[in-house]
């Protein structure tokens, strides 16, 4: 039978209800999942360790480093078919992105499961999810992923997009990675093993990500820039598209590259691509230094942003990471 990795770090899925809000028991968290969803037995053998106790809103990218180092050491032994990760839905997409920069190509599976609703409730998608996650943890489907409404989906590609819905996630720009129907059917798009690197913790965490609005003051761009931050991921309009006229962002951005500050530029849109040369405003960022993102989601933007500073810091080689497909977060233009 296979052999899993199941590392807890908080979320609803574990959360308990009480005065009227919820909040994590560790207690609970720390009770062995497959007593409370007895179909886990039936899908692997788990070893349980718990990292975090934490509302997914409290993680941070330290948090993100201890995980990605637990879960390369699984991924490194032979001891673990896969690895399985209980996290809060509400910043699961960037974790997802996070582990996908930081881990690089897989030999094996990671997947990120949660629920919109505790475990403890009658009415809960955390069992279905659990039991969903750990089947795609031992298939091959060597990619982080994300696991929740039945859906399979590229980690470094996927989104929250929904707080209400059972199925809260998307991956607008790429297909689920398999279909959890009656059986299972892997997508071709599902990348091949590969040898996984030694281990790198640097990161850079001081990046901010800006979304362009109608009346956005460049001033509060430019005084970003001038108080120490180190990469910037600006989320514009359509394929790339900045202000250029009244309320210009250029000058900003000419002051950002003077400053060795990495701009980004990623689209607001659900679908699409980055495109900087398709319009005048995006034009006028790629000739002040900024660097079009494609089609990669903010979240994944933000992550690759904090590996490739901490790695590469400013300069070429950035640019060429940040451009190039790593664990399958980007795809050229048609």
């Amino acid at each position: 039978m296979p052999r899993l990795l199941l590392l807890l770090t908080g979320g609803t899925l574990l959360m308990t209800r009480g005065g009227g809000r919820l909040s994590i028991d560790e207690e609970k968290m720390i009770r062995d999942l497959v007593d409370e969803v007895p179909s886990l037995g039936r899908v692997a053998e788990f070893d349980t360790k718990l990292l975090f106790q934490l509302d997914s809103a409290n993680m941070q990218p330290r948090h993100w480093l201890a995980l990605a180092k637990e879960v390369h050491a699984a991924v490194a032994s032979d001891a673990y078919d896969g690895v399985l990760v209980v996290h809060g839905t509400d910043t699961m997409a960037y974790t997802a992105s996070a582990l996908a920069m930081l881990l690089g190509p897989l030999p094996k599976p990671v997947v990120l499961t949660g629920a919109q609703r505790p475990l403890i409730e009658a009415r809960t998608d955390a069992r279905e999810n659990l039991v969903d996650a750990a089947l795609v943890a031992t298939l091959a489907v060597p990619e982080v992923a994300i696991v929740m409404g039945s859906r399979v989906l590229r980690g470094a590609r996927a989104t929250k997009r929904d707080a209400w819905d059972l199925d809260a996630f998307d991956s607008p720009n790429c297909a689920p990675l398999a279909q959890l129907g009656l059986g299972v059917e892997l997508a071709a798009h599902v990348r091949g093993p590969q040898p996984i690197g030694a281990f790198d913790d640097r990161l850079e965490s001081r990046v901010l990500a800006v979304q362009v609005f109608p009346g956005l003051d460049p001033d509060l761009v430019r005084g970003a820039i001038r108080v120490g931050v180190r990469g910037l991921v600006l989320m514009a309009y359509g394929t790339g598209t900045l202000p250029n006229l009244d309320g210009s962002l250029i000058p900003a951005l000419e002051e950002a590259r003077e400053r060795g500050v990495p701009v980004m530029v990623v689209s607001q849109c659900h679908r699409g691509f980055v495109e900087l040369g398709q319009y005048e405003g995006g034009a006028a960022a790629q000739a002040a230094g900024a660097i079009g993102g494609g089609d990669m989601t903010v979240e994944c933007a933000v992550a690759k942003m904090m590996v490739g500073l901490g790695r590469f810091g400013a300069g070429d080689e950035l640019g060429k990471y940040l451009s190039t497909n790593i664990v399958g977060e980007l795809r050229s233009p048609r």
